[in-house]
């Protein structure tokens, strides 16, 4: 995973990184968790918290004119929970990838029709997606060492 990303992240003259989900469901609330804790890292990374509408924050994106794009969200891919993946805009469409009001694959498209940009996803495989539930254990393990990852990679 992090050979990936770094491949994927080569080069960025500006990335956003656009959190995905619902902190009010349990493991859902990965990506908001990790777009708020990746705030301020550096003026040419921008984190926004899309929260359950992402697609509110296209706006947004397009104006930052980003080289690179990378959705963070939480991703059914039949794994054991925490488990990571780089999923390319190419294998979205084949992963359950949690509940939005449009398809995550809509958004992408739109976006790198309007920015140009490089676009990928970083999946963590949920346990609990429940109403009231905290994150579990084993993904916010997950989480945090995405986090870490992408401290590594960016700031050298």
């Amino acid at each position: 995973m992090k050979q990936e990303l770094t491949e994927f992240l080569l080069g960025y003259e500006k990335l956003v990184i656009l959190g995905i989900g619902n902190d009010l469901k349990g493991d859902d609330a990965l990506g908001t968790f990790i777009a708020r804790s990746l705030n301020n890292l550096h003026p040419q990374i921008i984190s926004i918290d899309g929260g359950v509408v992402p697609e509110n924050f296209t706006g947004t994106i397009k104006k930052e004119t980003p080289s690179h794009i990378l959705l963070v969200d939480a991703v059914n891919m039949n794994k054991a929970p925490g488990f990571v993946r780089l999923v390319s805009k190419e294998e979205i469409s084949n992963y359950s990838i949690s509940t939005h009001a449009i398809p995550i694959s809509f958004l992408i498209n739109y976006l790198e029709m309007g920015t140009g940009a490089k676009i990928a996803l970083i999946g963590i495989q949920p346990m609990n997606m429940e109403i009231g539930h905290e994150m579990t254990m084993d993904v916010k393990k997950s989480a945090i060492n995405v986090l870490n990852m992408l401290k590594t990679i960016l700031l050298p």
